[in-house]
């Protein structure tokens, strides 16, 4: 295994780990209402909000079938499978291997951690977040 897939899956492993512990904050948090006054945040900018402030993100699945795996590309192990039209929570954001011209990846929290390809998913109200 290369140096760089041993570094991709460490800094994965890693944001799970701390995505973890946020997860009880953010999902308390959901109501089921998209807000419409959240602005997505650029990872440029300052990460400087509370998780326990942050909201869910809604989408919905668009592919036929869509494998979610551990991290956010195609060669990551497929966690479970989404079906067309089910309704995902998105807990955040990222810039993973590029997907038929998209680049980013959602971060679902329905029963199990795993990545989605925003190629094949639908937000449904404002954007997630960055993770």
């Amino acid at each position: 295994m290369s140096l760089r897939s041993r570094f991709s899956i460490a800094v994965t492993a890693g944001a799970l780990a701390v995505s973890a512990l946020a997860v009880p904050a953010a999902a308390a948090d959901w109501d089921g209402a998209a807000s419409t006054s959240h602005q997505s945040q650029n990872p440029n900018q300052s990460q400087g909000q509370s998780h326990t402030n942050q909201r869910l993100s809604r989408g919905v699945v668009t592919a036929s079938s869509l494998a979610l795996r551990s991290a956010p590309n195609r060669g990551g192990q497929i966690i479970r499978w989404a079906e067309r039209g089910e309704v995902v929570s998105i807990f955040c954001r990222t810039n993973g291997q590029n997907v038929q011209g998209d680049r980013q990846w959602y971060l679902l929290t329905d029963g199990t951690w795993a990545w989605g390809s925003a190629r094949y998913i639908r937000v449904l109200g404002t954007a997630p977040r960055w993770c």
